[in-house]
């Protein structure tokens, strides 16, 4: 869920939205006492820093464990030197200063990446059980606006061959494109250890009741040092290594419906591979270089910034970044 904060108002609605989903996600009270905390003091920061900006509050499941995540994101000033601005104490806004060091301390993993004019995005996480893999994830998700669902989904798994992740788009919006990316979920996660290729072929006859959907698999292949990638319709697919960005092709059609070519492509890649997987909820006109230092960012900071700046605002909306290092 996504929390907006433009009004003092909204600090204790954030909060009890915060206490409320970790409750719900199976967290003690203390630990929940403490998420709540978090939630405060973010969106008290987003009014003092930046007078607007939304907290998306989420669970995750990676490397680092499974917990819930607090992702703050913000078009304010931005922050010169982040090393004062985490010591405690350390204020622009006339307050005490304890705001991000109080974040900082009271999450299990914290991560932040601001710059002048840009904005800030923070996120902090709160573990249930410890590492669990060899892959960061980070993701966003929004319904189209006046809908109680949403159309878009993502899934990921890590079978033999490598981590692999799908994004699928529903076409339209509301119950029927959930259920059409529903659908691919449950038959990209029933039938991992195949290849790419078949996987989606599945996919494509599973979807074939529903309204369809457009849909992308992505996976890195750890021992052949390549990125696997197949994709039908309009999914936009990036991967960065080494402080570069190739762009990914998808074939035209629709999953369930008309999807011409299924085929499988290749993508080499060093040092660390990281996977940006979007809907058409978001523009693809973005450039990670506007952006200094987020390519190297953790991926939820990286999903999170991308979502901030380009969402289209008339559709569902998602995008999930997938890191392996080897």
């Amino acid at each position: 869920m996504i929390a907006s904060i433009a009004d003092p108002s909204q600090v204790s609605a954030a909060r009890r939205a915060a206490a409320d989903f970790a409750r719900a996600s199976g967290f003690d009270e203390m630990a929940t006492g403490r998420i709540a905390l978090v939630a405060t003091e973010m969106a008290t920061n987003l009014l003092k820093h930046a007078a607007a900006g939304e907290i998306v509050i989420d669970n995750f499941a990676d490397r680092d464990g499974t917990g819930l995540e607090l992702l703050s994101l913000d078009k304010g000033p931005g922050i010169a030197d982040l090393g004062r601005a985490l010591a405690d104490g350390f204020s622009t806004a006339g307050s005490p200063g304890n705001g991000l060091g109080a974040v900082r301390r009271q999450c299990d993993q914290f991560a932040i990446w601001s710059r002048p004019g840009l904005g800030t995005a923070a996120v902090a996480r709160f573990q249930r059980q410890g590492p669990s893999g060899s892959v960061a994830l980070g993701a966003v998700v929004q319904p189209c606006p006046g809908e109680a669902v949403c159309g878009d989904g993502w899934a990921f798994g890590t079978p033999a061959a490598g981590p692999t992740l799908l994004m699928v788009d529903g076409s339209g919006h509301g119950p029927l494109a959930a259920t059409a990316a529903n659908a691919a979920a449950k038959v990209f996660e029933g039938n991992l250890s195949g290849d790419c290729s078949r996987l989606m072929e599945d996919i494509h006859r599973a979807l074939a009741p529903t309204r369809g959907a457009a849909a992308a698999i992505a996976r890195i292949d750890m021992a052949q040092r390549l990125v696997r990638f197949v994709g039908v319709g309009n999914i936009a697919a990036a991967l960065v290594s080494q402080g570069f960005v190739r762009r990914m092709v998808s074939h035209n059609g629709t999953a369930g419906h008309i999807a011409p070519r299924i085929r499988e492509f290749t993508y080499p890649w060093s040092g660390s591979a990281t996977i940006i997987l979007h809907s058409d909820g978001l523009s693809a006109k973005w450039d990670l270089d506007a952006y200094p230092g987020l390519a190297a960012s953790h991926p939820s900071l990286i999903a999170g910034v991308l979502f901030r700046d380009h969402r289209r605002g008339r559709d569902d909306a998602s995008i999930v970044v997938m890191r392996a290092v080897p």
